[in-house]
C-alpha cells in the first residue's frame, strides 16, 4: 500500500475466504457438514477436546439389530473401516469425511504406543461385505479426542 491504493486478492481467493467465513458463521465444514458443537447438542462441561460433543436423541440402528440412542461426534481422520478391532479384520467400509459420529467404544489390538481402543460407526463409503452397509471399527488415533475412551460414551454391549 505504499501508493495509497487498496490492493485486493484475485476473485477467486475472494469468493473462497468469503465462503470460509460464511461456513464458520453457519457452523458447517467443507464438506457441508454441521461442525461439533453446532446444532448437535452442547459440549459436556469438561469435556477433553473442544472439536467433540456428546449428543443426545440421536438414533442409530445397526445392521446386526443394535440400537443407540445417542452419540459422539468428534472431528476425524479420514480411515478404513474393520470388521472387527483388529487391523487384520476386513475392511467394511471408509471414514471420507469429518466431523464423524461414534456409538460406542471397545478394546483390541494396537501397535506398541498406541491406544487399545477403537470407536463403533458406520462409514461414508462401504468397502467390503455390503451387508454390513459400511458398520465397522477405527482404531482411537483416528477420533481426534485428547481422551480414550471418551467419558461418556459407552462400551459397545457385544464385546
Amino acid at each position: 500500500m505504499k501508493d495509497g491504493k487498496v490492493r485486493r486478492a484475485p476473485a477467486p481467493r475472494r469468493i473462497a475466504l468469503a465462503a470460509a467465513v460464511l461456513g464458520l458463521v453457519a457452523g458447517v465444514t467443507a464438506a457441508g457438514r454441521p461442525e461439533a458443537g453446532t446444532g448437535g447438542g452442547a459440549a459436556r462441561e469438561g469435556a477433553p477436546a473442544a472439536g467433540c460433543a456428546l449428543r443426545q436423541q440421536q438414533p442409530h440402528k445397526d445392521t446386526l439389530g443394535n440400537v443407540f440412542t445417542f452419540d459422539l461426534y468428534c472431528d476425524n481422520l479420514a480411515s478404513d473401516m474393520y470388521g472387527r478391532a483388529a487391523y487384520d479384520a476386513p475392511v467394511t467400509g471408509r471414514l471420507k469425511l469429518s466431523p464423524s459420529w461414534f456409538a460406542c467404544w471397545t478394546q483390541g489390538d494396537a501397535p506398541p504406543g498406541e491406544s487399545k481402543i477403537w470407536y463403533y460407526t458406520q462409514g461414508d463409503e462401504v468397502a467390503s461385505r455390503p451387508t454390513l452397509k459400511g458398520w465397522g471399527l477405527v482404531p482411537a488415533r483416528v477420533v481426534e479426542s485428547q481422551k480414550h475412551p471418551f467419558p461418556g460414551l459407552p462400551r459397545c454391549s457385544w464385546y
